[in-house]
């Protein structure tokens, strides 16, 4: 029997919705090794995202709250983690900037094997977990399996569903494990965020994204029709590059990966780096004037057309119908 750890991503108060595709994984593991999931929150006033975090599920929630867990660092927080995962022979996360940065560090303290970003977990062989995982920019998926006695995880956010509450679970504080010799030569100075009315791009419900083709008005035509259906705003790595929107939009494998119940695709081929961030979505609709567009191969809906013309179009008509209620 092997129990598994999630390490849950806090930020602004509350739980981040990447967590629960974790849970989603752990579930999955802790059933084929015949053990229990428990998660781990980090941070400072978490007490409203560990009662999110112990309607998951888990055996048991451990909470590491302390001012000195306040801001993001990976020495301060990697020895938490190492500390709190003795025992569990499963440590996970989600691969988002969070994750990436903090599981090959507790791989390290841990003297534990590493397999990133993660899209299936296969049946077990020879009574070992079995990854599926992408390779060379999503154009490959290869298959492994860590030999060391803990294992380390990252799992990509949209090739699992988000957990539902499932029961609820014992919270148990725990000890804030001393920081690293590193963490002295590490200072805190301030966090610069964009901060949007949308929706976060990774959490929405709904992306609106646009390429290359928008050039000088991207905004111009994204902004109303994401106005209408509250939806987030994503962008092709192309129009990132070329000016015509912020740079934190992008949607790819170099991005931000994506998972919502629906997605527009505007403007914007398929490059098989972009389909790699937003091919999980619920519902995808391709708007493009080129008919043999890649993204069209992916689509549920697909609309050949002068995009100028048809979202305008496509919001006016959308603001009628929510207008009439």
């Amino acid at each position: 029997m092997t129990n598994v750890l999630v390490i849950a991503e806090f930020g602004e108060g509350k739980l981040k919705k990447t967590t629960h595709s974790a849970v989603t994984f752990a579930r999955e593991a802790a059933k084929q090794l015949g053990g229990s999931y428990s998660i781990l929150l980090l941070g400072s006033g978490v007490e409203a995202a560990a009662k999110e975090c112990a309607a998951l599920g888990a055996a048991k929630v451990l909470v590491a709250d302390d001012k000195s867990l306040e801001n993001y660092t990976a020495e301060r927080y990697a020895p938490v983690v190492a500390a709190a995962a003795q025992g569990f022979g499963v440590v996970c996360g989600t691969a988002s900037a969070f994750g990436k940065d903090l599981l090959p560090r507790v791989a390290g303290k841990l003297d534990a094997g590493y397999a990133a970003d993660i899209t299936a977990l296969l049946p077990m062989e020879g009574n070992k977990l079995t990854f599926k995982r992408p390779m060379f920019a999503g154009n490959a998926f290869g298959v492994c399996q860590i030999e060391t006695p803990v294992q380390v995880v990252s799992v990509r956010q949209s090739a699992f569903p988000a957990a539902a509450p499932s029961g609820s679970a014992a919270v148990e504080k725990i000890a804030v494990a001393p920081p690293s010799a590193a963490a002295a030569r590490i200072e805190w100075i301030k966090f610069d965020q964009i901060k949007s009315e949308r929706p976060e791009l990774t959490e929405a419900r709904i992306v609106i994204s646009g390429g290359r083709a928008l050039k000088e008005q991207f905004y111009q035509v994204l902004d109303p029709l994401a106005d209408v259906l509250g939806a987030a705003i994503g962008a092709s790595r192309a129009a990132c590059d070329a000016g015509y929107c912020a740079p934190d939009l992008q949607v790819g494998q170099t991005g931000k990966m994506v998972a919502p119940q629906l997605y527009f695709a505007i403007g914007i081929s398929g490059a098989i780096q972009h389909l790699a961030g937003m091919k999980s979505s619920k519902v995808i609709v391709a708007i493009n004037k080129d008919a043999d567009a890649p993204i069209y191969q992916i689509a549920d809906y697909g609309l050949v057309a002068d995009l100028f013309k048809v979202v305008p179009d496509l919001t006016t008509k959308l603001q009628a119908l929510k207008e009439a209620g």
